[in-house]
């Protein structure tokens, strides 16, 4: 293990638990949360392993630890999960000890309870009666769980923080299903552990450091598995403060300060948002060198609480960014940031934190306009490669960290400014597939803004009242009599072959035939559907190309922006 980064196995909570090993929440992991929502869920999957027609397992999930030896490990992910497991034991063999105390076969019960509790909880010392515990929770939580939980003691009910109220919560609540799973049967106690310690089974990652650890949160991540690589930011951080001996006053000041930023946030990413202010001011990192990076420049408590502040103040306006409806902003900034969001890209907020830190709200509207276009031709219809874009963006962040006008700023957008040229070749040929609904929403902008500037219109492109129109239908008909499937079916999401119409006209239409469609366009309050009407008497591949070279053309005026 030594010369590997990270180990992956499948482990059952009996091999995790019963032999020998020792786990450890990190001392600045988050609190225990579960409620009785997850208690409940949970509970129906273990009872569910006793059903007349049993599953032989079930799947709990990713597991992440760290370990340098092996031997003892750090829980990075899962341990709520952990830990309500070792809870729900620790209520069952509360159940034990108190048949035991009733006279119900009392020494096998009582020899039941010690060997359950030294193989999947630890030992209590002989002479002190000191928990040597399997598991050490995190500095909020582990002194609640060694000094009451564990020694199966009288539990305090008040006094107590939130956390250790749900962990008193949850060893109530599952010693109450466990008094009704097994009734007054010690046998029938020792046989649930049993079974549920066989039967749950973990994906385990065990990685070597906090590194590695970061790299699987990231890659797993990407694949739709959220595990919290910011506990793992959050947990560094504090122990480089704790490392120099801090007041409680700071922690909890730092605390307080973590909270409220995770709840400015909301839905959004840490980590995201952390590259993206680091990035603002800073040489360019890319998603898997972050926490390398942090690492290797946040190494004292002064650089964490700097970063800290730094991040406390920024995060608002990061959110605010991430969410086009928020009243911070005007009508034009929300319709710009509106576009972004659509245009599904991120490479643009470390610059625009930096303009919006330093520019007036004249100089950032202007940022924001020209990252639009530029979106808009780089990214939507070009599909150029996004590094390079990131990269310019980056070096224009920094050049306004360090007072650059505005001027230096569009100046250093130009290389990412698609030219004329190449952005109308490329939307020429454009083809964008209204299956999905991105793209749907993608379309009916380009076809909105292409009304506006053909017919000096502006309609409300968000309205249920306009559809958009496949002039060759998405399944043409065999009235369609030059359509060949083979030839065709690609023109069907070009842009040239789109157009807008009522939703009324749009539903009578259906896959009707050009010479039907045609009359009813040329009725359309849309000019570029009534151009339709006007100048094709058919509607052949070589039409929608026609028509599209058109569109291309408007489209250099539609998204142009000056970088001068």
């Amino acid at each position: 293990m030594a010369n590997i980064n990270f180990n992956t196995t499948n482990s059952t909570l009996r091999q995790l638990l019963g032999n020998g090993l020792t786990f450890q929440v990190p001392r600045f992991q988050r609190d225990y949360s579960w409620t009785s929502d997850e208690w409940g869920d949970l509970w129906q999957d273990l009872v569910g392993l006793f059903d007349d027609d049993p599953e032989p397992a079930h799947y709990m999930g990713y597991l992440v630890l760290q370990s340098p030896d092996t031997k003892q490990f750090d829980i990075i992910d899962g341990q709520q999960r952990i830990t309500t497991l070792s809870v729900m034991i620790l209520a069952a063999l509360s159940h034990l000890d108190e048949i035991a105390k009733s006279g119900e076969d009392t020494d096998r019960n009582q020899q039941r309870l010690e060997q359950l509790r030294s193989s999947y909880i630890g030992y209590l010392d002989p002479v002190t009666l000191v928990p040597r515990s399997k598991l050490q929770l995190n500095r909020h939580n582990n002194d609640f769980y060694q000094n009451y939980l564990v020694p199966l003691g009288k539990i305090p009910q008040r006094g107590l923080r939130a956390s250790e109220h749900l962990l008193r919560k949850a060893f109530d609540w599952f010693e109450n299903g466990i008094k009704t799973h097994c009734g007054q049967d010690g046998i029938a106690v020792a046989r649930f552990i049993d079974e549920v310690v066989d039967k749950l089974f973990f994906t385990v990652i065990t990685v070597t450091d906090e590194l590695n650890a970061f790299k699987v949160f990231e890659t797993l991540n990407a694949r739709g598995v959220r595990l919290s690589s910011t506990d793992l930011l959050k947990n560094y951080l504090f122990s480089v403060v704790s490392s120099e001996g801090s007041h409680e006053n700071e922690m909890k000041t730092l605390e307080d300060r973590w909270e409220r930023i995770v709840g400015v946030l909301g839905g959004e990413s840490f980590p995201d948002f952390l590259r993206a202010y680091w990035n603002s001011r800073n040489k360019l990192v890319r998603k898997s060198d972050l926490f390398k990076t942090i690492r290797r420049e946040i190494q004292n408590k002064q650089s964490v609480f700097d970063l800290i502040r730094n991040l406390d103040t920024h995060a608002y306006i990061y959110a605010a960014l991430r969410d086009p409806q928020a009243d911070h902003w005007g009508k034009e900034q929300r319709r710009m940031l509106q576009q972004l969001k659509m245009f599904n890209v991120r490479q643009p907020l470390s610059l625009l934190l930096a303009a919006y830190e330093a520019f007036d709200p004249n100089d950032f509207d202007r940022i924001l306009r020209a990252i639009c276009v530029i979106s808009f031709r780089y990214n939507i219809i070009c599909n150029m490669q996004t590094n390079e874009q990131e990269r310019a963006y980056n070096e224009v962040s920094i050049l306004i960290a360090s007072n650059g006008s505005l001027r230096d700023s569009l100046d250093g957008l130009k290389r990412i400014y698609p030219e004329d040229e190449k952005f109308k070749a490329a939307f020429a040929d454009k083809e964008l597939k209204t299956t999905s609904s991105r793209n749907k929403n993608v379309v009916r902008f380009i076809l909105f803004s292409l009304e506006k500037h053909v017919g000096q219109a502006d309609y409300d492109a968000d309205s249920d009242k306009y559809n958009i129109e496949h002039i060759l239908p998405e399944h043409p008909g065999e009235d369609w009599i030059n359509y060949d499937e083979h030839r065709d079916e690609k023109m069907i999401y070009r842009l040239g072959n789109m157009t807008l119409l009522k939703v009324k006209a749009n539903r009578d239409l259906g896959n009707g035939t050009y010479a039907d469609k045609s009359p009813v366009y040329e009725k359309s309050d849309f000019e570029i559907t009534k151009k339709v009407a006007a100048e094709y008497n058919e509607w052949t591949a070589d039409k929608i190309a026609s028509r599209q070279r058109w569109m291309a053309t408007q489209a250099t005026t539609v998204w142009r922006v000056d970088l001068r």
